[in-house]
Parts: C-alpha cells; sequence; structure tokens
C-alpha cells in the first residue's frame, strides 16, 4: 500500500526557471510522488529545488561543447565607421547575413549594423513596406541617404561575446538583444567571428516550431 507523501510545513520560494524548464505546480509534485511506493519525508519546495538543479546540471552536462568560439562563423568581412551605406550594403549580400559587426582600425569591435538598423533609418519596419514606398515613389532613396556613414547607422556598443563563452552565458546574451547575431571577440577584444541566433539555437535543439 503506498502511504502518502509526508509533506513539511515550511515552503521556500520557487527558484527561477531555467530556460527549457518547465514549471510544476504542487499538484504535479504530490502526483508524482504518489506514484513512488513508500515514505518520501520530502516538501514540494524542496521537491521543485532538487528538479531545478538536477535540471542545470544535466543541461550543463549536454551543452558542455557549446562555445561560441566553436559555432561562431569566422570568416566575416566587417564594416568599417567611415564606409557608406552603398559600400556597406553589397558585403551583407555577398556574405548573406542580415547583421555585421562595426570594427574600428584595431579591429575593436564598436558596433553592429543590422538590416533593422537600416531599413529603420530609411523610414520602414520591413523590407516589404520598403518595397512599397519604392514602388509608390521611386525617387525616395536620395544620394544623400547611400552616402550616410556606416557610424550613423550602427547599433553601439554591441552585446559581445568572448570565444570561451559557454551555454550559460550565451543564453544571457542572446536574452538581452533581439539581434540575430552577437560578434565574437578575442581576449584583446578584437573581432574572432560572428555568432548567428540560429546556428546556436540548431546546436542546442532549441529552435522555435516551424510555423503553419
Amino acid at each position: 500500500m503506498t502511504q502518502t507523501p509526508h509533506i513539511a510545513s515550511a515552503e521556500l520560494a520557487a527558484p527561477p526557471l531555467e530556460a527549457g524548464e518547465i514549471e510544476l505546480s504542487d499538484a504535479d509534485i504530490l502526483e508524482a510522488m504518489g506514484e513512488i511506493p513508500g515514505y518520501l519525508d520530502i516538501s514540494t519546495a524542496d521537491f521543485r529545488e532538487l528538479y531545478h538543479l538536477a535540471y542545470r546540471h544535466g543541461r550543463e552536462r549536454l551543452f558542455r561543447g557549446i562555445t561560441a568560439g566553436r559555432l561562431m562563423r569566422g570568416d566575416i568581412q566587417p564594416l568599417l565607421p567611415g564606409m557608406r551605406l552603398k559600400e556597406a550594403i553589397p558585403l551583407f549580400v555577398r556574405q548573406g547575413l542580415k547583421a555585421l559587426p562595426v570594427v574600428d582600425a584595431a579591429g575593436q569591435v564598436i558596433g553592429i549594423l543590422s538590416e533593422t538598423d537600416v531599413l529603420r533609418a530609411l523610414g520602414a519596419e520591413t523590407f516589404l513596406a520598403l518595397l512599397a514606398r519604392l514602388m509608390a515613389e521611386p525617387g525616395l532613396l536620395s544620394p544623400a541617404d547611400c552616402q550616410r556613414p556606416v557610424r550613423d547607422l550602427m547599433t553601439s556598443p554591441a552585446v559581445t561575446v568572448p570565444e570561451a563563452a559557454g551555454f550559460r552565458h550565451l543564453m544571457g546574451a542572446f536574452a538581452s538583444h533581439p539581434g540575430r547575431a552577437m560578434p565574437v571577440v578575442t581576449a584583446a577584444g578584437r573581432l574572432a567571428g560572428l555568432l548567428l541566433r540560429k546556428q546556436f539555437l540548431h546546436a542546442c535543439h532549441l529552435e522555435a516550431p516551424a510555423a503553419s
């Protein structure tokens, strides 16, 4: 006969959920404990803490090999702050990227320029919105627009991560901003490569489900 699990009266605050964890209710925990034969002297708060710690340790074991340096794309041709927009756009196209780091003469990352930054500077939220405006107003883009320097359009400072950054560091960094990519830097702060959000999610098997 299975005994009703003993539940301690003192309850601790639930630990914050890690990415990927599900929130366990007291009912979930009590039902699970009721399926284990014998007497369990553990509170729902302690059970929840144990689950939280076991999940974190298991995840770190599984993702131990994930670092920014291993996942980054290293063959990146960055932008320079004095580059004109008409010079920067072809670099996006040739490299198949929607964001590029901006570096100074010493190779230090000083910002990042994204497709969103460019569209915003041109008064549009999406590429299709810009295309619609260009079709309605063929002369919308002036020569002055094409001559705008990267330094005036980029986001600065950029969120960067070191080559040795692991899973938890990368999760926190990507959670801090909505961008598609982050520059990866050496210990000296120089550009080492670019880590794409989609590449990171793919490596961690965390891709969002495909839209129907």
